[in-house]
C-alpha cells in the first residue's frame, strides 16, 4: 500500500519502486549509443552486464573489472545462479561428493599466499596473491564452463588473460609447456589424505594454449572475490577445455620442454587426454559427450543441450589444433 500525503496531492512511490540513480544513467547511455548507430554492440555489452549485476550475492570482498575486449569472452547467455556455481564442484581436495567442498572448504586459508614461477624462464620468481592481483587490469568475463560429466555452466569471472604474467616472466625458447601445482595440504584438505588422485594436484597446457587471450587467471567471481571451494585464491580457466583442465588454488606455476604429467591423465590415461578439449565427437569411456545439462535448469530432468566443438569457442581457438586429429590427442 502506497502513502498518500495530504500535502502534495499525490501518492508517494515506495523506495523499492524507484530505479536506482545508477541504474536509470546507464540506461540514458545505452539509449544513447543505440542513437548513434552502436545498437548492436551496445546491447550486447549492456545486457551482458545487467545479467552480471542480477547475480552479485555481496557475500565476499567486491572485485570488479572492466568488461573484456577479448573476442569470444563474454557469453550473453544467463549466468548460473551463485549458489549453484558455488555448491555443486569438482574439488576433490576437499571431497569426492559435488557438495563437499561447499561444506568443507572453509578451513583454506588463502592469506598469506604465494605463486611461484619457476622452471624454463629467464625471470623466475615468486608473487605474493596481492601482487598478482595488481600485476594487469582486472576483466569481467562470462564464460561457459563444461564438465566431463555431462553438466555445464555459465559462470561470471573475474581476472585477466594468463598471458599478462607469462610475458613478464619471460619464458625461454625451449619452454613448450606450462605445468601448474596446487595447494595439497592435509591439515586444511581432506580429500588429500585419500589415494583418489597422485596430490598435488597437477595440470598443464601447451605454451601457446596457455598465451591464448581468453586463457584466464581468475582471482574472483560474480563480482567479488573467489570462494575457496571454486579455487581460492588464485585459479585458471580454460573454457574450451573440460573443468578439470582449470587448475584451483595454484601455488606453482612451472615452465618445461616435454608435456607435463596431470593428474587425471596419471589416474586414467584412457579416460582423460592431456587436451581434454571439449568434442561432442569423443565420448568419455564411461558416456557420451554429445549433450549436456545446464546446472539449475531442472536437474536431472533438464532438456538436454548439444554439445559444442570447443565449448562453443572454436572460433577463437579451432587454429591451435590445426591439422591434428582430434580423436587421438583428445
Amino acid at each position: 500500500m502506497r502513502i498518500h500525503s495530504k500535502h502534495s496531492g499525490f501518492d508517494h512511490p515506495r523506495a523499492s519502486e524507484i530505479t536506482p540513480r545508477a541504474k536509470y544513467e546507464q540506461r540514458r547511455a545505452l539509449l544513447r549509443l543505440l542513437a548513434a548507430g552502436a545498437g548492436g554492440a551496445a546491447l550486447a555489452s549492456w545486457a551482458g552486464r545487467e545479467a552480471l549485476a542480477a547475480t552479485r550475492p555481496g557475500k565476499l570482498a567486491a572485485l570488479e573489472g572492466q568488461r573484456s575486449a577479448v573476442a569470444g569472452a563474454v557469453t550473453m547467455e544467463k549466468p548460473t545462479e551463485y549458489q549453484d556455481a558455488t555448491g555443486y564442484n569438482n574439488f576433490y581436495e576437499f571431497g569426492t561428493d559435488k557438495a563437499d567442498p561447499a561444506r568443507h572448504a572453509h578451513t583454506l586459508k588463502t592469506r598469506p599466499w604465494t605463486v611461484e614461477v619457476e622452471g624454463l624462464v629467464a625471470r623466475p620468481r615468486r608473487f605474493d596473491i596481492d601482487e598478482l592481483l595488481k600485476l594487469s587490469p582486472q576483466e569481467e568475463r562470462i564464460y561457459r564452463l563444461r564438465c566431463v560429466e555431462g553438466w555445464s555452466m555459465v559462470i561470471p569471472w573475474v581476472g585477466y588473460s594468463l598471458a599478462e604474467l607469462i610475458k613478464r616472466v619471460q619464458p625461454l625458447g625451449s619452454a613448450k609447456y606450462v605445468e601448474f601445482v596446487t595447494l595439497a595440504d592435509k591439515a586444511v584438505m581432506p580429500g588429500v589424505n585419500g589415494r583418489i588422485l597422485d596430490w598435488p594436484y597437477t595440470e598443464g597446457l601447451r605454451l601457446d594454449e596457455a598465451m591464448h587471450p581468453l586463457t584466464l587467471l581468475a582471482f574472483g567471481m560474480y563480482g567479488e572475490l573467489l570462494p575457496n571451494q571454486n579455487g581460492a585464491p588464485v585459479r585458471i580457466v580454460v573454457p574450451w577445455k573440460y573443468g578439470f583442465k582449470s587448475a584451483k588454488s595454484i601455488v606453482k606455476i612451472r615452465f618445461t620442454e616435454k608435456e607435463p604429467a596431470t593428474a587425471w591423465n596419471k589416474a586414467a590415461r584412457n579416460e582423460y587426454g592431456f587436451y581434454s578439449n571439449v568434442n561432442p565427437d569423443v565420448d568419455h569411456p564411461r558416456w557420451s559427450q554429445a549433450t549436456e545439462r545446464r546446472i539449475g535448469e531442472g536437474g536431472l530432468f533438464a532438456k538436454k543441450r548439444k554439445t559444442e566443438l570447443f565449448n562453443g569457442y572454436a572460433a577463437q581457438v579451432g587454429q591451435l589444433y590445426a591439422g591434428m586429429d582430434l580423436r587421438k590427442n583428445y
